[in-house]
C-alpha cells in the first residue's frame, strides 16, 4: 500500500485533560483518516494505478537498532529499524489485545510467538501453541500446542521468554500459577513448572529462570538437560509487598536482574549461584532521596545498559498508587556509582502521532504548532538496544508512535509514526 498508514487513537489517558487532549485527537483523527482514504482512491482511479502482485522478501540478519512494536488492535507486532525508520516485516498475533511480543532466536533463524485462539473467535473452544516462523521470511513454519493455561496481561511482560536457545518458557494464571516449558529444538511441550505466590519470567539461561514473589522474595528455578524442574530455591525476603511493592518490568544483565520499585528503590537479583541473592537496595532520588514527588511510573518503564552500567525509568510527578501513569521525562541512572547522571525529555508523543496522520513533517512550523498545542501525556515504555551505540525506544501505549533517542545523550533522532495505534509493549532484537 503506497502512503501513510492511517490509525485512530483510542485507549484511557493518564488524566482528566490527557482524555480531553485524547478525544480531540480521536476526533481529528477520524476525519483525517477518512479525508486521507479517500483522496487516494480518487488519485488511484484518476492515475490507472494497478495492483501488484504480492510477494514474500527475505529479510536480511538483524541490525543493531531493530525493535518488536505490538499493536494490540490490529493484532501484530511490526519489526522496526530505528537507523531507517522502516518496517522491516510483520509477525501477525492470533491472541485477542493482550499478547507478549515475538522472541527471536539469533543461532536458530528463528521467531517465536505465545498464541491463544478461540473456536469461535472471541469464545468456544480455547487452543494455545507456540508458533515457530521462519526468520528470513516471517513465514510460519511449526507450531508446538500447549495446555490453555497462558496468562495474558495488559503488559504481558515476563509472559513468554526464551531461555537460551533451546526453551521457551510460558506463565501461566490459571488453574495455578505455573511456567510451561516447550522445547523448541524437538518441538514438544516439555512440562509445567508450579511457582504458587510469584509472577513473571526472567530468563537467565537455558537452565535456569527466576520469578518474582509476592512475599518479598526471588525464586531461583533450575532446570535439567530436558527442560523438567531440578530445584527451586528463593532469596531472602529483599522488598516488602505492601508498603513499597517491586514493578515486574526488569532490566537483565547476564544472570542479573535489576528492579525498581513503586517509591523508586533500585533491587538487583542476582541468581548465578546456587541461592538468589539481592544486593542493597538504592533510591532513583540519591543517598537518603530527596523527598522528591518524582516517581516511577508507566507500564514497561524500565531499561538497562549492561556494558554502560546505565538504568533507564521512565518518571513522573505523583503520588503513592500513580505506578500506571506515563512520565514525560526518562532518568538515566549510574548503576555503580548509584546515583542519577541524566534527565532526558521525550518528544511529545501526541503531535508525533497527529502528524504522522495528517502528514506534517517534523521539524516544521507546523509540527511544532502541533507540539505547543497538543497534550504531551509522557511515556509508558522504554527499552534500549545492547550495542556500543545505544539508542532508546519510548512509546505512549496509547498513540501509534514510538520516539528513537540516542540513549547516551537523550537527543531525539526520530520519531517513527506509522507503527499502528496502541500497545504498551516494546522488544528490542539482541
Amino acid at each position: 500500500m503506497n502512503g501513510r498508514w492511517r490509525f485512530l487513537r483510542t485507549g484511557d489517558a493518564a488524566s482528566r485533560s490527557g482524555r480531553r487532549g485524547a478525544g480531540a485527537a480521536l476526533a481529528l483523527a477520524l476525519v483525517a483518516s477518512l479525508v486521507g482514504l479517500a483522496a487516494g482512491v480518487g488519485d488511484a482511479d484518476e492515475q490507472g494505478v494497478t495492483a501488484e502482485r504480492a510477494a514474500v522478501a527475505s529479510v536480511p540478519p538483524p541490525g543493531p537498532h531493530w525493535v518488536f512494536v505490538p499493536d494490540r488492535i490490529f493484532r501484530h507486532s511490526l519489526l522496526l529499524d530505528g537507523d531507517s525508520g522502516r518496517v522491516v516485516g510483520v509477525i501477525d498475533s492470533a491472541a485477542e489485545l493482550l499478547f507478549p511480543p515475538p522472541l527471536w532466536s539469533r543461532s536458530r533463524g528463528e521467531i517465536y510467538t505465545a498464541d491463544i485462539v478461540y473456536s469461535r473467535g472471541t469464545r468456544g473452544e480455547r487452543s494455545d501453541y507456540v508458533t515457530i516462523y521462519d526468520a528470513r521470511t516471517f513465514r510460519p513454519v511449526g507450531e508446538v500446542p500447549v495446555p490453555t493455561r497462558i496468562g495474558q496481561s495488559n503488559v504481558s511482560y515476563g509472559y513468554a521468554e526464551l531461555l537460551g536457545d533451546r526453551f521457551v518458557a510460558l506463565f501461566n494464571q490459571f488453574p495455578q500459577v505455573s511456567v510451561s516449558i516447550v522445547d523448541i529444538e524437538a518441538r514438544k511441550f516439555v512440562g509445567e513448572i508450579p511457582i504458587a505466590g510469584c509472577a513473571g519470567i526472567y530468563a537467565l539461561a537455558a537452565d535456569r529462570f527466576g520469578t518474582l514473589c509476592g512475599d518479598g522474595t526471588a525464586l531461583l528455578v533450575v532446570l535439567d538437560d530436558s527442560g523438567r524442574l531440578v530445584r527451586r530455591v528463593a532469596s531472602a525476603k529483599f522488598f516488602d509487598p505492601v508498603a513499597d511493592p517491586v514493578a515486574m518490568p526488569g532490566g537483565r544483565d547476564g544472570q542479573r536482574w535489576t528492579f525498581v520499585s513503586f517509591a523508586g528503590m533500585v533491587h538487583t537479583v542476582d541468581f548465578s549461584g546456587e541461592k538468589p541473592v539481592a544486593a542493597t537496595a538504592w533510591s532513583v532520588h540519591g543517598e537518603g532521596g530527596d523527598g522528591s514527588r518524582w516517581r516511577p511510573g508507566g507500564l514497561q518503564h524500565v531499561a538497562l545498559h549492561p556494558a554502560a552500567k546505565r538504568l533507564y525509568v521512565v518518571m513522573h510527578e505523583g503520588e503513592p498508587g500513580s505506578h500506571k501513569r506515563p512520565g514525560p521525562e526518562v532518568w538515566v541512572l549510574d548503576t555503580e556509582e548509584k546515583k542519577r547522571v541524566a534527565r532526558f525529555e521525550p518528544p511529545n508523543m501526541t503531535a508525533a502521532f497527529m502528524a504522522g496522520i495528517v502528514g506534517v513533517e517534523p521539524g516544521t512550523f507546523a509540527y511544532r504548532a502541533m507540539e505547543w498545542l497538543l497534550p504531551n501525556d509522557g511515556v509508558h515504555t522504554i527499552a534500549v538496544t545492547p550495542d556500543d551505540e545505544p539508542v532508546l525506544f519510548a512509546r505512549n501505549a496509547e498513540l501509534g508512535a514510538v520516539a528513537v533517542m540516542d540513549a547516551r545523550t537523550g537527543e531525539t533522532l526520530r520519531v517513527l509514526s506509522d507503527v499502528g495505534l496502541t500497545g504498551p509493549t516494546l522488544r528490542v532484537v539482541e
